[in-house]
């Protein structure tokens, strides 16, 4: 069975989960960059090697991981690919994880939380066409079934590409809430989903991301009807993210097959999905 079978096997489960991928080592080139709102830069990637890179629009949540050369001495460390698997040297290369905003026939997406002295904020700052960048494929992808009464994506500005994500491929009947955590207006950008699910744009003001609970708030907030089967995907600062998992659990009363809650990064600290 491939891996798309195994993706609409998913669509059509009563379950969220991962499907694995091969793991798979790609040299593409930079294509182009791109401001979406004021907080995130856009790399399109692309290349030879782009074409064995396995991604699925339905897998909303994919992550690729990005291998940069050694903050000391500049050497570039790879793993060595063994058939569909990966031997990673030791110590293992310096890299950050992000998610797959688009995959096209030419090109990967995706989008870099702008952040002074960010390892890949400012490798991505400087990016230029032709540029070369290791990376790994996804190693999997989260299937979100079609099967529930309604949604609810929320997550800051790092989690919107998969909120971004989530609402270009949702089917036309899909019923929910998006929500996303930005500083103001100026971090807004293009939201288009289904007509039945709401964007709502949460702003913290000029709190640092990752300090407050204006998007816990928000989510518990949102009016769910009596009766309707919901799921939940939620990404963020790791911290802010924990009153949610109780609300879903406890408030909600959601099996945790109906959750995908994740902390993504911790504030202060470097190497995760939301860029460093």
């Amino acid at each position: 069975m491939s891996t798309l079978d195994d993706v609409r096997a998913a669509l059509a489960g009563d379950r969220a989960r991962k499907v694995a991928y091969p793991r798979r080592l790609h040299r593409l080139q930079v294509l182009g960059t791109a401001p979406v709102g004021a907080g995130l830069l856009r790399v399109r990637l692309g290349g030879d090697d782009l074409a064995g890179l396995t991604s699925h629009p339905e897998a909303v949540d994919e992550h690729v991981k990005l291998l940069f050369p050694d903050p000391v001495g500049g050497a570039l460390r790879l793993p060595e690919q063994r058939g569909e698997e990966l031997a990673w040297p030791t110590p293992r290369p310096t890299s950050r994880d992000y998610s797959v905003r688009r995959r096209t026939a030419d090109a990967l997406e995706v989008d870099v939380v702008l952040h002074p002295g960010g390892l890949a904020s400012d490798w991505a700052a400087a990016a230029a066409p032709g540029d070369d960048l290791w990376l790994v494929g996804p190693p999997d992808g989260l299937v979100v079934p079609t099967t529930y009464d309604r949604y609810l994506f929320a997550g800051d500005l790092a989690a919107s590409p998969v909120v971004a994500r989530w609402l270009e491929t949702a089917p036309a009947g899909t019923r929910g809430w998006a929500l996303v955590e930005v500083a103001g207006p100026h971090e807004e950008h293009p939201l288009t989903g289904p007509p039945g699910v709401e964007v709502r744009w949460v702003h913290r003001g000029d709190a640092p991301p990752g300090t407050t609970e204006v998007l816990v708030d928000a989510v518990r907030a949102v009016e769910v009807p009596d009766g309707a089967s919901l799921f939940v995907w939620a990404a963020g600062e790791a911290s802010c993210l924990r009153p949610l998992r109780r609300w879903a659990r406890d408030e909600r009363g959601l099996p945790r097959a109906a959750t995908s809650i994740s902390g993504w990064w911790k504030r202060g600290s470097a190497g995760t999905p939301a860029g460093a």
